[in-house]
């Protein structure tokens, strides 16, 4: 799915024509799939969708800039209802300053690993997780364009222990029940060295935080 930068740069969009009562979720390319299975199981017909890239969750500091961009053309664009679909993400408060200037709401959280979770539950183990890697579904799918490549391991196996020395454990944050993503994350967790274990999250806080911006009448502060 492409970033609305793109989806806007030339040429007709199917956010030219935007009506009032649409609201438009900008999220982390991370968490696409989850946003849209969220919208069919709420019937949230009025939720409208784009995405910045995946790639950006290595990329923290291109975060907050892109939000500040694609907020300012969807508003050009006719949208007053948007909800931004990121946590702080590594922003250091700066996506939270963008939010502030535009008048927009994003959830709650440090990441994504943390609203998954629940923030009460993640908050009543974040001390116990922080030798923790965590893997959810999207890094399942993901995980040898996201890490092996990336970081040379199927080249260089010997760098593990340089990129994943200082974890324990390797904790599958699961959204769904899928067999074939959880053999991934138990032959990640050997590859690393790491202790295994699964969570089932399903998709967290994500659901309330996308009923209530569905509900708004406007944009939240």
């Amino acid at each position: 799915m492409g970033s609305l930068l793109e989806e806007v740069g030339s040429g007709p969009s199917r956010y030219q024509r935007a009506e009032p009562d649409k609201v438009l979720v900008m999220a982390c390319g991370m968490l696409a799939r989850e946003v849209l299975a969220v919208k069919e199981r709420l019937g949230l017909d009025h939720l409208e969708l784009t995405c910045l890239p995946a790639e950006f969750h290595f990329h923290p500091d291109r975060i907050a800039p892109a939000i500040d961009a694609a907020i300012v053309k969807a508003k050009a664009q006719g949208h007053a209802n948007i909800f931004v679909g990121y946590a702080d993400c590594g922003t250091g408060g700066l996506l939270d300053r963008v939010c502030e200037k535009h008048g927009v709401a994003r959830m709650e959280g440090p990441h994504c690993f943390a609203f998954y979770q629940g923030m009460v539950a993640f908050e009543a183990i974040a001390d116990d997780d922080m030798t923790s890697f965590y893997m959810t579904d999207f890094l399942c799918r993901q995980f040898d364009a996201f890490f092996m490549k990336p970081l040379g391991l199927d080249r260089h196996p010997e760098l593990i222990a340089d990129f994943f020395g200082n974890y324990e454990k390797l904790v599958y944050l699961a959204q769904t029940e899928d067999p074939a993503l959880e053999a991934v994350a138990r032959d990640a967790a050997r590859l690393l060295g790491l202790a295994y274990e699964k969570r089932i999250t399903g998709y967290g806080d994500l659901v309330p935080a996308l009923a209530a911006a569905a509900g708004r009448s406007g944009s939240a502060s």
